[in-house]
């Protein structure tokens, strides 16, 4: 539910934009504060330093009447047994730093190749996307494709250069896309086509070219092989119609205003016994995108049906909604800090796409989804904080920050990590509210719509200095593929 009217008297103390989470006020953040969207990774390993015995002062005084060698020798052997002590227990700390730093390296190193996560077995680069498979849960061979930027450029993992290639078109077709396409976690019968395109910059370093006969029902990594030129261009695929709105708004605006059908044919209302819960995204036939905390408390996919189609919430109830089969909350969802708030639910039956039900893109790498973009929020949440709920669904234009902005004190005070952003109006009167929990935060890049963020959390709702927090769909991206190829 999204709040447009202003709200920025704070005295009663912060109020929360969805259900199902609340913040601890007061509690000091789990992690610094990160500039940009997109995640970061550790630049060099951090030093230990062991921590040293404090001396102890073994000093004496020499008592009168007692010869002074005794004092000594009694001191001496105080100390002996104090320095052996003392010795053994220094070397054993240093063994434990030793051991600690040499797991950390070896691990660190791992990263710089590929760790399976299932089992924790440490590969090579060059033994990721070799065609052999590895890893007992396969994701040495599952991510080994992507689409790169708004042309939606086919690129390939090369296990021999251990960089991302882009694709040559020759020997290409659309069996070959369509089994691409199966393989990054969509279904052949949502595959639309494949193309071509400039592959500029990116074949700087050559393209990974189809092997002469080769056969596309086999592991298709495993027929590519490097070619410094292409005689064509680079593959681009559509592995699914999305992004596409029929009556999107092409105005600025400051407030919000109610949508119309057709304008994010991908927004649909999760409900429980007829009540409107959270929000979510379409993004395939059979997927929703929403955020972990809505079903906390509940769990179970049988009370769960998703509505869809209408901006109405009233219309929408005469029709029977869609049941769920399945809800996958994100494994390290944490309540306390709301980090990694995502969740896909799998449908018992597939959506039937139109000119109002239609998906809303996932972020392919390269997409620019950066700082001070504009984005849009909609969903049928409360108007203002513990306000009415509308019946229509309502949208508002919002900017994204960066996680800079986000996390200075006089804004969110370090509260936003990498798994999420935040967007809003930092002058107030723009945001999400309670009931738009899961719904979608979207950018237009190259003519779609792309799923920036799904809605987490926020302080009041439309505060000053209080945007909204959404997941950081981008760096969720590996995490949903994983999950619809496994289903």
């Amino acid at each position: 539910m999204t709040s447009f009217s202003v709200s920025n008297n704070q005295a009663n103390g912060p109020t929360y934009d969805n259900i199902g989470f609340r913040h601890d006020e007061g509690r000091s953040p789990s992690y610094s504060p990160q500039q940009g969207i997109y995640p970061s990774f550790p630049q060099q390993a951090p030093s230990y330093v062991p921590m040293t015995p404090r001396t102890i002062n073994t000093h004496h005084t020499v008592t009168p009447g007692k010869p002074h060698n005794t004092a000594q020798k009694k001191g001496i052997k105080k100390c002996h047994w104090k320095y052996i002590l003392s010795a053994a227990l220094c070397v054993l700390l240093v063994l434990a730093v030793v051991g600690l730093l040499l797991w950390y390296f070896l691990y660190y190193q791992c990263l710089l190749g590929k760790l399976c996560k299932s089992g924790g077995k440490c590969l090579s680069s060059s033994q990721w996307c070799d065609g052999v498979t590895d890893c007992s849960g396969r994701e040495d061979e599952s991510q080994c494709f992507r689409l790169h930027g708004t042309s939606f450029m086919l690129e390939s993992y090369s296990s021999g250069s251990q960089r991302w290639m882009p694709v040559c078109p020759e020997n290409w077709d659309n069996n070959f896309g369509r089994a691409v396409c199966e393989q990054i976690g969509y279904r052949s019968q949502d595959y639309v086509t494949y193309s071509q395109t400039s592959s500029g910059s990116l074949a700087s370093k050559g393209y990974l070219k189809l092997k002469p006969g080769s056969d596309h029902e086999s592991q298709i990594q495993s027929q590519l092989a490097y070619s410094q030129s292409c005689s064509a261009r680079a593959v681009t695929l559509q592995c699914i119609e999305c992004g596409q709105s029929s009556a999107a708004p092409s105005t600025r605006i400051v407030g919000g205003t109610e949508a119309v059908n057709g304008a994010w044919p991908w927004q649909v209302s999760l409900q429980i016994s007829g009540q409107h819960i959270c929000g979510g995204s379409i993004i395939s036939p059979y997927w929703i995108l929403s955020a972990a905390h809505c079903f906390q408390e509940y769990s179970r996919p049988d009370i769960w049906k998703v509505y869809s189609g209408d901006v109405s919430l009233l219309k929408m109830r005469f029709g029977t909604g869609k049941a769920v089969h399945k809800i996958i909350n994100h494994a390290e969802y944490d309540s306390e800090t709301n980090d990694n708030d995502i969740a896909l639910l799998k449908l018992s039956t597939p959506l039937t796409f139109s000119r109002t039900v239609k998906p809303v893109c996932l972020p392919n790498f390269g997409v620019n989804l950066s700082a001070q973009r504009q984005a849009w929020i909609t969903g049928w949440g409360a108007l203002r904080s513990s306000g009415p709920a509308p019946d229509k669904l309502n949208q508002a234009q919002v900017t994204i920050y960066s996680r800079e902005t986000c996390n200075s004190p006089a804004v969110l005070g370090g509260q936003v990590t990498q798994t999420m952003i935040c967007a809003g109006k930092l002058e107030g009167g723009v945001d999400t509210c309670q009931g738009d929990s899961g719904g979608p935060l979207v950018v237009k890049e190259g003519g779609v719509w792309w799923l920036a963020g799904d809605t987490s959390w926020g302080i009041g709702c439309a505060w000053k200095n209080r945007p909204g927090v959404y997941g950081n769909v981008t760096y969720f991206i590996d995490w949903i593929y994983r999950q619809m190829q496994n289903e």
